[in-house]
């Protein structure tokens, strides 16, 4: 990593263009086939939607664990960058900035192949670093609207997190513009809730460590080994 890397990114060789552009390509339809066939969609299905072979699927992505784990990742970079942009922005409008979070991230939703969202789960290190820095920018946005008397006390980033993965779930069946119109007011209608004047106590939050927890595949379990007896 270099000092001009952000965090929880790696470097990788710079891609041609055309190279560049497959790789893109087999990301989007990869996206599109997992939402709609499950992280089992057959890949000569997403090479083909991507226009490309699938040999130049598999020169980008050896196997499909490698192929759900970079589509994991950037749906989680995407929701990194907001929660970043709302962390600074909320050093003077903290509720403006956790509208245009959460708003920013359902325009981007195509993005977010993400396990909240009924994508796969991963293993990969990088995906639990990036969960532990949305975290924390998260922390922040809540830390600044506390100081300005902004948000209840009792709000944590796993509320914000739950809330904008469910917010970010497709409607079926509307038209997008009444779609998009019910979003934003169930988006206020959540804001609302989040402002100190109220009486409603919560049931107490998971912690950040435990809710992330069931976002990752369980260990395998090794299957007893039996020794064969004699009759």
């Amino acid at each position: 990593m270099t000092a001009s890397t952000p965090p929880g990114k790696t470097t990788r060789p710079r891609l041609r263009a055309d190279a560049a552009r497959n790789r893109a390509q087999v990301l989007a339809a990869a996206r599109t086939a997992f939402r709609e066939l499950g992280t089992a969609a057959p890949l000569d299905e997403i090479a083909r939607r991507a226009g490309v072979n699938i040999a130049t699927l598999y020169r980008r992505f050896p196997d499909r664990d490698a192929l759900i784990t970079q589509v994991v990742l950037d749906g989680f970079t995407v929701v990194l960058d907001a929660a970043r942009t709302a962390a600074q922005t909320a050093r003077t409008d903290p509720l403006g900035a956790l509208e245009t979070f959460i708003l920013d991230l359902v325009a981007n939703r195509e993005m977010l192949v993400l396990p909240l969202i009924g994508g796969p789960v991963t293993n990969a290190p990088q995906a639990r670093d990036l969960q532990r820095q949305i975290a924390a920018a998260l922390e922040e946005v809540l830390s600044a609207a506390r100081e300005h008397h902004a948000v209840r006390p009792d709000v944590t980033a796993v509320d914000l997190i739950t809330t904008t993965a469910l917010v970010c779930r497709p409607l079926p069946h509307l038209p997008q513009q009444q779609a998009d119109a019910l979003v934003t007011r169930h988006v206020g209608i959540f804001l609302d809730g989040l402002r100190p004047n109220t009486t409603r106590q919560l049931p107490t939050a998971p912690a950040h460590e435990e809710f992330a927890a069931h976002l990752t595949p369980d260990p395998p379990t090794d299957t007893p080994h039996t020794t064969p007896t004699n009759h």
